[in-house]
């Protein structure tokens, strides 16, 4: 027995445990659920971002741990000779409000009359915009006090930094939530066309410079993975997406749409025209009630199918409408040329080469015209690319980017991948054929002419079109004087040996 007594203490059985060892608890069988006593599954979402804690309890979690060995440095991978840079400073902003000095002018509304943070007023200064477009002046006032709107005005007016300024307010003045998954935006902007979602997106990195707000876009026809990654590596304020590619995301549970603070709507009635609006429904259906959000709805024209839906989707809505001086820019001059449709490429082809213009933007009806019109051009010589549904996304924002940079001179489009392109010194804007839509002749035209710059616009009128030309004058309220091309300007184009 006083061996059994001696093995015992040793082991820490006794009943008086040794010195400095604290008795060792009996192991106990965690309980087991039933199927029925299970909770239920949650919906998948994105990770969430660990919780940053407090410099202090980092500090002294610091102390508590012990010091890690030093890493040696991989024997198969020797390390480079070049030195390492040290990471330079974050510059501290030392912008104030003062800096942006904008002096009150009559029938003009300044962005300082509105309560803008300073540091969104800071990217406004950057981008050179003292005084508010009377789109921005007049939707502002309402949205900025939470209200719901529903604006119309042209492309070209400014429409697009009126919401964002708005959405960027409202996240500002509302903090975050405390629970908050990755793929939850906060503010959502449905767009048509992938080049309007990547102008909308553009535009709001912009205004968003200071902020510390996060932009994403998601368009059809880029790499999806890539787009998840950028999803899963931060939180997103302002989404700004396609409806389809947004579907592609939210059916996946990779975006969730219950945290929506406000929504935005542009371009709702070439939304309609292009079929998106069962998408849009869709997508609605997943974001708070029309009651807890602020809706924003833009469109160039007020239909009623335009209206019924402002009607399903807002509260109380603001309406601003902003009317034209004229339908069409006064700095675009206007042109119709009466050609055949066999002497319709002869005619361009003369235009560009023998005037040496170096940003044109060519307009066809269809998809099949624009690729043809393309092929020809760059065989004779012409540097020319396509912008159509049929091209890939990643392939139009490089051919976007060389129009813009001067490397392609000629730009030929569809209406459809025409929306939303906004290039700086478009010298001329062709319509080889014209469009059945009156409101699309006056987009097209607006490619030109923009910010006060003059610009100028041709049409190709041949037996197949010229029916369209009426409409369009209708619209316009005045005739366009039709011209026979100098025969100069009908030329063969000549073989390229």
């Amino acid at each position: 027995m006083t061996v059994l007594k001696a093995l015992k203490k040793i082991f820490g059985k006794g009943e008086e445990p040794i010195s400095g060892v604290a008795p060792t608890a009996p192991a106990t069988q965690a309980p087991t659920r039933t199927a029925s006593e299970r909770p239920p599954a949650q919906p998948k979402k994105a990770p969430r971002a660990p919780a940053e804690k407090p410099a202090a309890a980092v500090a002294a979690t610091a102390t508590e741990q012990a010091p890690r060995a030093e890493k040696k440095p991989r024997s198969d991978k020797p390390r480079s000779d070049k030195p390492r840079r040290e990471r330079a400073p974050k510059p501290v902003d030392t912008w104030k409000l003062e800096d942006f000095v904008v002096e009150p002018m009559e029938g003009k509304t300044r962005f300082h009359d509105f309560k803008l943070s300073p540091t969104l007023m800071h990217a406004i200064h950057d981008l050179g915009f003292p005084y508010c477009t009377p789109i921005q002046a007049g939707v502002l006032g309402f949205t900025l006090k939470g209200q719901d709107a529903i604006g119309r005005a042209q492309t070209g007016t400014g429409k697009t930094a009126a919401f964002l300024i708005s959405i960027i307010t409202q996240l500002q003045q509302t903090p975050p939530p405390k629970e908050r998954y990755m793929g939850e935006p906060r503010a959502l902007i449905i767009a048509p066309t992938r080049e309007l979602v990547v102008q909308i997106a553009k535009d709001a990195q912009a205004l968003t410079k200071y902020t510390g707000l996060n932009v994403m876009s998601f368009v059809g026809g880029m790499d999806f993975d890539k787009q998840l990654k950028q999803l899963e590596s931060r939180f997103c304020d302002i989404l700004v997406a396609t409806p389809g590619r947004l579907l592609d995301f939210n059916q996946r549970g990779d975006v969730h749409l219950d945290m929506v603070e406000v929504m935005v709507l542009d371009e709702a009635d070439r939304m309609l025209d292009m079929g998106f609006i069962p998408q849009v429904r869709q997508i609605i259906r997943q974001t708070p009630h029309k009651g807890e959000r602020q809706t924003l709805l833009f469109s160039a024209t007020f239909t009623d199918d335009v209206m019924n839906l402002a009607k399903q989707w807002t509260v109380d809505p603001a309406i601003v409408e902003i009317e034209p001086e004229n339908v069409a820019s006064e700095t675009v001059e206007q042109h119709v040329y009466a050609v055949a449709g066999s002497d319709k490429y002869k005619l361009l082809y003369n235009l560009v080469a023998q005037n040496n213009w170096e940003r044109v933007m060519v307009f066809a009806n269809r998809k099949d015209e624009v690729r043809r019109i393309e092929e020809r051009l760059t065989k004779d010589g012409i540097s020319a690319a396509q912008m159509s549904g049929d091209v890939p996304q990643h392939k139009r924002i490089k051919t976007l980017e060389g129009f813009r940079e001067g490397k392609i001179r000629v730009l030929v489009a569809t209406d459809v991948a025409g929306r939303g392109i906004h290039v700086d010194a478009i010298s001329h804007v062709i319509n080889f054929t014209l469009p059945e839509d009156p409101d699309d002749y006056v987009h097209r035209i607006g490619r030109t002419g923009r910010a006060g710059t003059s610009g100028t616009s041709i049409s190709f009128a041949g037996e197949d079109d010229a029916f369209a030309l009426p409409p369009i004058e209708e619209l316009l309220g005045r005739k366009i004087n039709c011209e026979t091309p100098p025969a100069e300007l009908l030329k063969s184009v000549p073989r390229k040996h």
